[in-house]
């Protein structure tokens, strides 16, 4: 009983985005349920989250009949397919392994005809020219200190901002994983990278 307890309590601590260049051509090939949410008092399709397990469905929306955050708690899995027409600018595995290998160019930030084509930072010009990350690791706490829950610390230093930046917030507002602010750092980073060498 102890095991399936943990079990349970793992399962609803997990967290899935998966990205795609067009999700849509992976849903198709795939049975699933829409996750749904409320908008006001109304029930919505989740922008982003399937279940690819059996859920209950309401049969006037297609939709999840239960809440995702209810299913969550309950045992259900929800993974987040999420478009990123990034993926659609990289040409091969090769051009792949090449841009990993092109150092960023992070002197380029201060721009701001640079910085507003740049997925996940295009709002954020200002406080990047404050900021000024220069590696994946700085612009992934760049990332996190722009969720809600982690604003009040975009005045510290690096160090001290480390110190609780991937502490998960007690009034359970938005914040960053510290492995989703990698993963979206690391795209960030390789979306510089392609855009520095189209001009």
């Amino acid at each position: 009983m102890n095991n399936k307890t943990e079990h349970i309590q793992l399962s609803h601590q997990a967290d899935i985005d998966l990205d795609f260049g067009n999700r849509d051509d992976i849903l198709s090939l795939i049975r699933h349920t829409p996750a749904m949410f409320t908008k006001g008092d109304l029930p919505s399709k989740h922008n982003s989250g399937v279940y690819v397990q059996p859920i209950p469905v309401d049969p006037t929306t297609g939709i999840s009949s239960i809440h995702f955050k209810e299913a969550d708690s309950r045992g259900y899995f929800k993974l987040d397919f999420l478009n990123m027409h990034v993926y659609n600018l990289i040409k091969s595995p090769a051009h792949y392994a090449t841009l990993l290998d092109t150092p960023p160019p992070w002197h380029r930030l201060n721009e701001s005809e640079f910085t507003n084509q740049i997925v996940h930072i295009a709002n954020y010009h200002n406080l990047l020219v404050e900021m000024m990350p220069n590696s994946i690791a700085q612009m992934a706490m760049f990332l996190a200190v722009i969720r809600p829950a982690k604003k009040h610390l975009q005045k510290e230093s690096w160090k001290s901002m480390s110190e609780t930046l991937w502490d998960k917030p007690e009034n359970n507002e938005y914040y960053f994983k510290k492995s989703h602010a990698i993963a979206y750092a690391t795209l960030v980073s390789l979306h510089m990278t392609i855009i520095n060498n189209s001009k």
